[in-house]
């Protein structure tokens, strides 16, 4: 209860600061007016629906002097739709949000991969993040080993090797 009044006084208090530009004039009915009309023949206001788009922006060939964006032609898209659906590279019907081609891999031609790092470097990587509890936990939250048991993992070693040279010179 005394966190509620605490911010209901804190919100009154900070209020006229924010509703009030003192260095301006207030505008008056009819410049508002203006600027409203010259908004919307400019485009300048938000379209309907949560995109967060100008109408300018959500329909440039509706308004004049709008860029308008060079865009692939039908073709281009037709070709690539149809490279996507042969790879698989389209999105799986459902709420997981995976590619066809992630789902069932052995429908769809091998997608070559580079590795940039050998056999050997990802063993030593793996074994120093389970030395360091870097690995995460099973569990949705996504925390990590040595967050759910600090004590089981030697905190030392990780500020020693993060630590500047110089730090115990005491200069």
């Amino acid at each position: 209860m005394k966190l509620k009044t605490a911010l209901i006084v804190l919100s009154l208090a900070t209020a006229p600061a924010f509703a009030s530009d003192q260095q301006s004039a207030p505008k008056t009915r009819e410049q508002v007016r203006a600027e409203l009309m010259q908004a919307q023949r400019n485009g300048d206001i938000l379209a309907a629906g949560e995109s967060s788009l100008t109408l300018r922006q959500a329909y440039p060939g509706q308004y004049p002097g709008a860029e308008r964006v060079q865009g692939k032609t039908r073709e281009q898209v037709r070709a690539e739709l149809a490279q996507a659906i042969r790879t698989g590279d389209v999105l799986a019907g459902g709420d997981l949000g995976a590619k066809l081609n992630e789902i069932e891999p052995q429908r769809y031609p091998a997608q070559a991969t580079v590795s940039t790092k050998s056999r050997e470097q990802v063993k030593r990587e793996l074994a120093q993040a389970i030395h360091d509890g870097e690995m995460v936990a099973n569990g949705e939250d996504g925390r990590r080993l040595k967050d759910i048991f600090p004590g089981s993992y030697d905190t030392q070693h990780v500020h020693a090797s993060n630590a500047p040279e110089n730090a115990g010179s005491g200069s």
